[in-house]
């Protein structure tokens, strides 16, 4: 990608230096890019030594405020040990360099921005050592750097605190050095994550944990069906709780309905108010959307052919096949709540001619004007502080900035007064934006080599995106991309393949959920062949490996890592069994090979061995990290109480007792997982074991007691 960088350079208040670098992006982001860049930073060298380093994403437990200083830190040659990262603000200069807005999303963070740091570092680096080539009289070339100190030709050394003054007045070179990969001594190694201990012992704050002198709680009494609307309410008793400063009507994000706004000094005292009133509700003109009758009708749509996503070979090759030599699968999977560890939530205090916020934005850009918009202000009014998140799963990218518009709708009638809204748990489970309702109908013909040779695969499901501003990244022609990835872009060789797409209109919010598409689409597809490898009586990974185009590398290498890596799948314990799984996202490919029993008719995972390509491994240990938890997220597919289900439009769901999340005994009792080497750019990884762990357990059950499992959850096996 060809693009331009420049630079602005300052000292800050406290003294120190302080370095920007900014993009030119390209051409597909130049309409999102600002045309003046405003005067920011992410590198402060402080006069005490410490390196701060301004992260451009919001830290959600993905190891990101770790991988991006160690990448900006090994070219800057700074002391580790002195190295902080900071979660950067909402600011047109941190946004993605390559997409053209600040997100995290789709595991871009280090894929995206790893040039990116590297060149802020590099850059750095060489203003450090013209002025300590300056101070000496000396030439850059005659100078070296370690640790945060660079050294002279005749013994001279300063630390980087010590040069940084002079350092901003330097000229910024347009073309460093990179080094060399051999040349790493943080990248490519296994760091502790710099928020590891404050998260461990409890001192690191979440956006839940502010409070301010005079800060309100706020909660929303919302509409039990989606988009129902308040006719009247009464509050006579609610404002009988001490405590209480007001009750009154809000609209939901962009007019979809309306609820009922409680401001109190504390939370218990705005929820037993909550409690207290009596709404009217109008739910005339508003679907009573109901499980039973959607997958009935998800299922007849799969039963026809939707709009046409992917295509090759002979569209009519299906109907010369035999019933022998054909299989037919119908797949029903549920709407699936995100459940992140801390319940979402968001700070505002506006004050009638600007605002400040405190957040975990995912999409910061469109969050913040979606605030500005209705609190009237211009954007840059709204200064948006983005903090650590307990999770996020995808629930805190909202395509509709829901909560933000919330929350500016209470602080508008709230002015002057910091306004923090929660949504309980109860809210969340209750209120929606979920992973959408997905059937599944695909028509396998079977050779006489026992491979595929056709493939004809419907899909249905309500879009994440359509309708909204990311439309036209992820949609053309009325098909959404995420609804069906880990399908059409399959990269099994297979000669007549077709798949074709619904996109049902339902009143149900949904939204991305970890892994997005994959997460439904890779087990179909990885269940289906592992059926046709059990039918053929072959290996399932030397059955994948003879299947797949010969242009798809990594998922060659990842399977076979995997077979030299799982030699217990030979010796396994009786009444045990091993499933396989391949799975690609956004050019990182992994495999998994589970070994299962059955323990008081639930699944119980023993072992799972995981191989991943990703390119260059920043830093290994947070890839780890990420299967591990990535792999225990996805087990939530196969939990008896893991599906939101609804019935005359409401949920019926409330808690984590309701929709249960996996537990202990639920997750792997073992991960080991093993990086193929490489020195190329690296790739996705946060998203990518999420699609893995099901299909690889299902297939192990399968094995175990000869039955096909087409819907999740697991009720019975």
């Amino acid at each position: 990608m060809n693009r331009r960088t420049f630079f602005r350079i300052s000292a800050a208040a406290t003294g120190g230096f302080l370095i920007a670098m900014y993009f030119d992006f390209p051409t597909s982001a130049q309409e999102a890019a600002p045309k003046i860049y405003p005067p920011d930073a992410f590198v402060h060298i402080k006069p005490n030594g410490e390196v701060v380093i301004m992260v451009n994403r919001v830290e959600v437990g993905q190891g990101t405020s770790t991988a991006l200083p160690m990448i900006l830190a090994e070219e800057l040659d700074a002391d580790w040990s002195k190295v902080i990262a900071e979660i950067a603000p909402a600011a047109d200069v941190y946004r993605d360099p390559v997409v053209g807005m600040q997100m995290l999303g789709g595991s871009i963070s280090i894929a995206n921005s790893y040039q990116q740091y590297r060149e802020l570092g590099a850059r750095t680096r060489a203003m450090l050592i013209a002025a300590a080539a300056d101070r000496w009289h000396v030439t850059p070339e005659q100078c070296r750097t370690a640790n945060s100190v660079a050294y002279g030709p005749a013994g001279q050394k300063a630390s980087y605190a010590e040069l940084a003054e002079d350092a901003t007045r330097r000229p910024i070179p347009e073309k460093v050095r990179l080094k060399d990969p051999s040349e790493f001594r943080l990248i490519g190694k296994p760091m502790r994550r710099l928020d590891g201990r404050a998260k461990s012992n409890g001192s690191q704050q979440f956006g839940i944990d502010l409070d301010f002198p005079g800060m309100k709680i706020a909660l929303l009494a919302r509409p039990p069906v989606f988009f129902g609307r308040v006719r009247r309410f009464d509050d006579s008793e609610a404002r009988k709780i001490a405590g209480v400063a007001d009750v009154f009507e809000i609209p939901l994000a962009k007019g979809k309905g309306s609820a009922v706004a409680v401001v109190a000094d504390r939370f218990w005292a705005a929820k037993q108010a909550r409690d207290r009133l009596i709404i009217d509700w109008d739910l005339s003109g508003v679907e009573h959307a109901d499980t039973i009758e959607l997958r009935k009708r998800f299922n007849e749509l799969a039963r026809t052919t939707g709009r046409i996503a992917a295509t090759r070979g002979d569209a009519k090759a299906m109907e010369g096949i035999a019933t022998d030599n054909r299989i037919v699968a119908e797949y029903d999977f549920p709407y699936l709540a995100h459940a992140p560890m801390e319940p979402l939530n968001i700070t505002l205090r506006y004050d009638g001619d600007r605002a400040e916020a405190w957040t975990t934005s995912q999409v910061p850009d469109t969050q913040r004007q979606a605030m500005a918009e209705v609190l009237g202000l211009p954007a840059d009014r709204v200064t948006y502080h983005i903090g650590f998140a307990g999770g996020a799963f995808g629930r805190r990218g909202t395509l509709d900035e829901h909560l933000e518009r919330e929350v500016a709708a209470i602080a508008r009638r709230m002015r002057g007064v910091p306004i923090k809204l929660i949504w309980t748990r109860e809210d969340d489970v209750q209120g929606g934006y979920y992973r959408p309702m997905v059937a599944h109908r695909v028509e396998v013909g079977v050779g006489d080599d026992g491979m595929p040779s056709s493939w004809r695969h419907v899909v249905v499901g309500q879009g994440i995106v359509l309708g909204t501003p990311f439309e036209s990244f992820y949609a053309k022609d009325g098909i959404e991309a995420l609804l069906i990835e880990g399908t059409a872009d399959t990269r099994y060789a297979i000669p007549n393949f077709h798949v074709s797409v619904h996109h049902p209109a339902v009143n149900v919010p949904v939204l991305s959920w970890r892994s997005v598409g994959y997460s439904h689409n890779t087990f179909v597809v990885e269940t289906l062949i592992e059926e046709l490898a059990l039918r053929a009586n072959v290996d399932p990974i030397a059955y994948r490996l003879k299947l797949l185009d010969p242009s798809a590398k990594r998922q060659r290498a990842v399977l076979t890592l995997l077979n030299e890596k799982s030699g217990w799948r030979n010796a396994l314990p009786p009444n045990h069994a091993c499933g396989i799984a391949l799975s690609e996202y956004h050019e990182t490919a992994s495999a998994c090979a589970a070994d299962v029993s059955i323990e008081d008719g639930r699944p119980r995972i023993h072992r799972v061995s995981v191989t991943v390509a990703c390119g260059l491994a920043v830093n290994p240990m947070t890839i780890e990290n990420q299967f591990q938890g990535g792999l225990a997220f996805g087990v939530t597919q196969l939990m008896a109480k893991g599906a939101i289900t609804l019935k005359d439009g409401r949920v019926e769901q409330r808690n984590l007792d309701g929709y249960t999340p996996p537990y202990i005994k639920d997750a792997p009792v073992a991960v080991d997982v093993h990086i193929v080497p490489s020195a190329e750019p690296p790739t996705a990884i946060g998203e990518c074991p999420v699609p893995l762990i099901a299909p690889a357990v299902v297939n192990a059950l399968a094995r175990l007691t000869g039955k096909h499992y087409r819907s999740l959850p697991l009720v019975e096996l």
